[in-house]
């Protein structure tokens, strides 16, 4: 593990021996450890936070550490987060079946602070390395985005792609700072996620661009609603990211790089929604061409907006 920020771990596990065990190994770097004893609340918590990886007991009440490994992973956002699970007698190493089971590494109990502590390390290596996500949102990147696109393209399966940007971000960094900046990023990745998590069902799919540029994808019939949810929950959140003087304003004041005061409106969402029916589009860039224009026309209405490419819905 290389050193920097401390990396954020979570252990799903009702031994308190196991538990004490993990807090005390002396890693390489720091971590913080949240523990759980449940697994409906860790999922909750990873969908909502996730962390930088997720231990697992094999027994646990209510919902099967298998089972729960499994549903996180089943989730596309969340299938490169490194999950380790926690085995404690050689019989389930016979039961447990792997092809079924997306666990990316196990420990078996008893073990060694030493082995423990190395098989942790190769994980979170082996996931840095394979990992083509946003470092801040843990959202698939431009790697993984092209590839998603590139495939239904082939495939010829119907979709609607949906680019975001925020609008305004930029004078809220400069006022705030990148940290803050980081906070609202992270606000709105879960904004999307959720949002499109609640399409029970549908073929989804969330990635983060860069910066302030995150995309989504769902079939046709249902990406105009999911467009007015981020909108909603996006307008409804961000205000509190504003100190309260400039809440209560409804825009920033600052100046520009000549010192003339500039008024500077409040962040909103700008949406492009670019249409794949009866295998229109050929490539990728063609998807990415047509949101570029539509964006522009979606930045130039005030406000959250969203804008659909109707020749091709």
């Amino acid at each position: 593990m290389t050193r920097g920020r401390k990396l954020r771990f979570f252990l799903v596990c009702a031994n308190s021996d196991r538990v004490a065990f993990f807090q005390g190994l002396r890693l390489d770097r720091e971590v913080e450890w949240t523990v759980f004893q449940r697994g409906p609340m860790a999922l909750e918590q990873v969908f909502n936070a996730p962390p930088d990886m997720l231990l697992v007991d094999a027994d646990l009440p209510q919902l099967s550490g298998p089972t729960l490994v499994n549903m996180v992973k089943s989730e596309n956002v969340y299938r490169q987060l490194p999950v380790v699970l926690c085995l404690t007698e050689e019989q389930q190493l016979e039961t447990i079946d792997f092809h079924s089971v997306e666990a990316d590494d196990f420990l078996l109990f008893p073990v060694s602070a030493l082995e423990a502590k190395s098989r942790l390390s190769l994980a979170l290596h082996r996931a840095s390395r394979e990992l083509d996500a946003n470092p801040l949102t843990k959202l698939p990147g431009n790697t993984s985005i092209i590839q998603r696109i590139q495939d239904l393209i082939d495939r010829r399966e119907p979709f609607a792609l949906a680019y975001v940007d925020l609008d305004h971000f930029k004078s809220f960094n400069d006022k705030y700072g990148f940290s803050r900046g980081d906070e609202v990023l992270m606000m709105a990745g879960r904004v999307i996620v959720n949002t499109i998590r609640s399409f029970v069902g549908k073929l989804s799919f969330v990635g983060h661009v860069g910066g302030d540029d995150f995309v989504f994808i769902l079939p046709p019939e249902v990406v105009e609603p999911a467009c007015q949810r981020v909108i909603e929950s996006f307008d409804g959140i961000v205000p509190h990211f504003y100190d309260q003087d400039d809440q209560e304003r409804g825009y920033i004041l600052s100046t520009d790089r000549k010192g003339n005061p500039q008024q500077f409106a409040m962040m909103s969402v700008s949406i492009a929604v670019v249409f794949n029916t009866d295998g229109r589009l050929k490539h990728f860039g063609e998807a990415s061409q047509i949101a570029m224009n539509l964006k522009k026309k979606a930045k130039s209405i005030p406000g959250s907006s969203y804008v659909l490419d109707r020749r091709q819905s």
